[in-house]
């Protein structure tokens, strides 16, 4: 589904090279599950814009269900983003003068989704993810927990085929970052490919496999069962037993 080869991002800041994403080669699934690690500043959420068609790539190759990223122009690379891929990040990013339904619809709106049925896929979005009752409050009569799933919910709502998530867990308490994490394997679960950033063990626990990024490089792959050793490695900490 995603095949990257060579993939590099260099930025120029104060008129020298910053090389945020070098060469990167690696291939997901559809359906996987995968984390991508690593300190501040090795690339990981380079990685995740990338992936994402927010930005393009200095060099190297990126194919998406097989068609070359870098060849399609800009309107097309639009629809890419807006059908294919739905994003979560940590602050939320939610319209705080709009309510539950409102919010999740906002996108389709931008996408020219007809209203009765960005209305009925909101709904339903908003259903999948637990708040449906909520659906009349604003974000700032919801939880911490409550926001990141209506970001879902937004996400959901344009039907993509990858979930792409930037530390979905990190503004919130343990017990409703667990519910979120418990959402997100069971659309994993369904199907849907999940690409999801984080500096948590606990987080990476639950994928398939985890990706370690170090100054911009993959240095290590490893497996759910691999990942506590892989982590031991390169200085991230070891996973809490439960």
């Amino acid at each position: 589904m995603i095949e990257l080869d060579r993939l590099s991002r260099t930025y120029e800041i104060g008129g020298e090279p910053v090389h945020a994403l070098v060469e990167v080669t690696e291939s997901i699934a559809a359906g996987e599950h995968v984390a991508i690690m690593g300190p501040s500043g090795s690339g990981k959420s380079t990685l995740l814009h990338l992936v994402g068609c927010l930005d393009r790539p200095t060099s190297g190759s990126y194919r998406f269900e097989g068609r070359e990223v870098g060849a399609l122009a800009e309107a097309e690379l639009d629809r890419l983003r807006q059908r294919r891929f739905g994003f979560v990040f940590q602050a939320f990013h939610l319209v705080a003068r709009l309510d539950g339904l409102g919010n999740v619809e906002l996108p389709m709106v931008f996408a020219q989704v007809p209203r009765a049925e960005r209305r009925e896929r909101a709904h339903a979005a908003l259903e999948a993810v637990g708040l449906a009752h909520r659906a009349g409050h604003r974000p700032s009569e919801l939880s911490g927990g409550e926001r990141q799933r209506l970001a879902i919910a937004r996400a959901l709502a344009m039907r993509p085929g990858v979930l792409l998530a930037d530390e979905p867990t990190g503004n919130l308490d343990t017990k409703s970052g667990n519910a979120v994490l418990d959402l997100l394997d069971r659309l994993n679960g369904e199907g849907l490919t999940l690409l999801v950033v984080t500096h948590d063990p606990r987080v990476a626990r639950r994928a398939d496999r985890t990706v370690i990024l170090a100054d911009g490089a993959i240095v290590r792959r490893a497996r759910r069962e691999e990942l506590a050793q892989a982590l031991t490695e390169w200085g991230l900490g070891v996973e809490p037993h439960e």
